[in-house]
């Protein structure tokens, strides 16, 4: 079930229950039922898995993985926690941002690897530069914050959510979301002033 051309286009809206029924039939292994919520949520997922990765690619690969992880985890699908569309847009993100962190742990490790080797760079394209050591540092200070202010801030400023569609994705409410966001901004900052 590639993703084709048809998936990245808009399809029509439906409302939140036909994606909650569509699960509910998955669930008990219906895959027609599967091939319409398909069609229904594959575009979120490739838009969220393309703002986060950003390769294109690899964004297609993690959207294939979430969709197959919708089918396998449909059975365990609680509605009372949240609509659908919801529950599938977690799963990519969080599949998103898990790329992305593997991606950046196997580039350490051969960096690390190389130096302790004495080897010349094994991936010239990440040589040091002015713009990736900034990157690490954003990278580095992001770690130093609580999973909930780097989830928040991931989701509205890599992946270009407002604070209301944050507050939605994550089911937490709009105020929780902006504090939140704000004292996760604040300690950035103050980490990148110690670095620089």
């Amino acid at each position: 079930m590639g993703l084709t051309r048809r998936h990245l286009q808009s399809v029509p809206a439906s409302g939140p229950g036909d994606a909650d029924a569509l699960l509910a039939r998955t669930a008990r292994g219906d895959a027609d039922a599967f091939a319409e919520l398909y069609d229904i949520v594959a575009p979120t997922v490739v838009g969220i898995a393309r703002r986060v990765v950003r390769d294109p690619h690899q964004a297609d690969e993690v959207a294939q993985e979430v969709m197959l992880e919708v089918w396998r985890r449909a059975p365990s699908y609680d509605r009372t926690k949240g609509s659908c569309k919801t529950w599938v847009a977690t799963i990519a993100h969080r599949r998103s941002v898990d790329r992305v962190r593997s991606e950046q742990a196997e580039r350490d490790r051969r960096v690390r690897d190389a130096e302790r080797t004495g080897a010349a760079d094994p991936d010239p394209v990440s040589a040091p530069m002015t713009l990736e050591d900034e990157r690490q540092e954003v990278v580095t200070a992001l770690g130093q914050l609580t999973e909930l202010q780097r989830e928040t801030i991931e989701l509205a400023y890599y992946g270009g959510y407002t604070y209301a569609q944050v507050a939605d994705i994550l089911e937490l409410p709009l105020g929780t979301v902006k504090t939140r966001i704000r004292d996760g901004m604040i300690r950035l900052r103050d980490a990148l002033e110690v670095t620089s």
